[in-house]
């Protein structure tokens, strides 16, 4: 059996961004490193060709009667700029104390990794294992998934499983399990405001027409009101709060105001009321500016009024939004807002729906729930209560992984989701990393989840 930490050095070595065409190389020797993996612990596997890059299928296949397991992840990671802020080489892998650094460590190729080593274990031991497992790794899902629902929707038949497996999410502390059940979902978009035809001296033209700058403050200053709630109206109307037990799980994780404002270096949250700062970031919407552009950004001074002004936003999204029932709420309180003497142009960009899974055994877990889901989240409690040591939390991240929606509405399936990475692994940042605690006890974890499931 091969050491996962020695083939997650392999992998990383790999630059496999999927943003940057230049790391086309990375891309392609991800996509072999896995296959040849897969193919050395028994499955078919098969690369599958979309629009930009491919998916990969790796299928173990026995009776029909037996389970059948859906394991994803994606090979693709984040560009690794500013390479300036590294503290090592991104794309090679160095261990430091109990974690290993590199762009994609964390983000998604230690927890693949977990998986990968847990069912080679299972098959080394029991090569008759009753159980069909098919992996499913693509390679877009930082940019968005830009081609999955297409791959799904054209190998359908291929993709009948029980439920999907995943480790694509977060945990808090390296001793506590968390197993997320929701997702929020977002709607990206780009607001262009535009005054005069071309950029003008601010001396010979200034005061006389709107600046589209000031014009972009002022739209974007009244998206908000001053107690950090969203001011659009209806922006709330679809939303659902949180059950009990989701409240009850939350205050299970202990988690501590002061220790989170120290970490994300504030002195002051900005919630909205009735809301603690964890609430607010996995029950309720957003609206957040993610970039500002217009006018002269250089050094010095440059006494210029701009012909544009720009900015990008991203709503994050709960039950029951989705991004088509409030993108015309969102778009026309905005349009409604345009500040006299500029046009505006919005661009959308990409979009996500929301995801909640419900564990069995709730007060509003579904009547029609997979048997087979039910059985692996009871596996994973048991299991994660064994090798943690204590039962796992379940809650909502704040995140957005449109992919969840994708797989539930084209094959009719929800997702386990084991958290493997923790908040200081800097997903997409500088120095991403893993931590091998985590990546040790979550193979354990997997693999008896899997041995449970096979012996169902």
């Amino acid at each position: 059996m091969f050491d996962p930490i020695e083939k997650l050095k392999e992998y990383v070595r790999h630059p496999s961004v999927s943003a940057d065409s230049k790391f086309k190389d990375g891309m392609a020797g991800a996509q072999q490193f896995l296959t040849g993996l897969l193919t050395g612990i028994g499955f078919n596997v098969e690369v599958v060709p979309t629009a930009l890059h491919p998916v990969i299928v790796a299928k173990r296949e026995g009776n029909a009667n037996w389970p059948h397991v859906i394991i994803y992840g994606h090979y693709d990671v984040q560009p690794p700029d500013p390479l300036g802020q590294w503290q090592t080489q991104p794309f090679e892998p160095t261990i430091k104390g109990e974690r290993i650094y590199g762009r994609g460590t964390a983000d998604n190729k230690g927890p693949l990794m977990v998986h990968i080593t847990a069912v080679g274990r299972l098959l080394e031991k029991n090569p008759q294992l009753p159980l069909n497992i098919t992996f499913v790794i693509e390679g877009e899902e930082e940019i968005g998934s830009k081609n999955f629902k297409t791959f799904l929707k054209a190998n359908k038949h291929r993709l009948n499983g029980d439920f999907i497996y995943m480790s694509d999410n977060g945990i808090l502390t390296p001793d506590q399990m968390i197993v997320t059940v929701g997702l929020r979902g977002m709607i990206a978009f780009e607001i262009e405001l535009t005054g005069p035809k071309m950029d003008l001296h601010s001396g010979m033209h200034g005061g006389v027409l709107m600046n589209p700058l000031q014009a972009l403050a002022e739209l974007c200053a009244s998206l908000h009101t001053p107690d950090g709630r969203v001011n659009i109206p209806g922006f709330y109307k679809q939303v659902i709060e949180p059950e009990p037990w989701e409240r009850a799980q939350l205050k299970k994780a202990g988690l501590k105001k002061d220790d989170y404002a120290k970490f994300l270096g504030i002195s002051k949250f900005h919630t909205p009321p009735g809301y603690t700062p964890f609430e607010a970031i996995r029950f309720l919407p957003t609206l957040e500016f993610n970039g500002f552009s217009g006018g002269y950004q250089g050094e010095g001074t440059k006494t210029v009024i701009p012909s544009k002004a720009s900015c990008k936003v991203t709503c994050r999204l709960v039950p029951n939004q989705t991004p088509d029932n409030v993108k015309d709420v969102i778009f026309n309180a905005i349009k409604k807002r345009c500040p006299k003497g500029v046009t505006m142009k919005i661009t959308e960009q990409h979009k996500a729906t929301p995801y909640v899974v419900i564990p069995p055994d709730r007060s509003n877990t579904p009547k029609n729930q997979s048997p087979a889901l039910a059985d692996c989240f009871r596996a994973l409690e048991k299991a994660g209560t064994e090798v943690w040591g204590k039962p796992p939390i379940y809650l909502r991240e704040g995140g957005s992984v449109g992919l969840l929606a994708d797989l539930k509405e084209v094959l009719g399936l929800d997702a386990v989701m084991m958290g493997l990475f923790l908040p200081e692994d800097n997903l997409h940042a500088p120095n991403e990393s893993f931590h091998l605690g985590v990546m040790k006890k979550g193979i354990e974890t997997s693999e008896r989840v899997l041995a449970a499931l096979a012996k169902g």
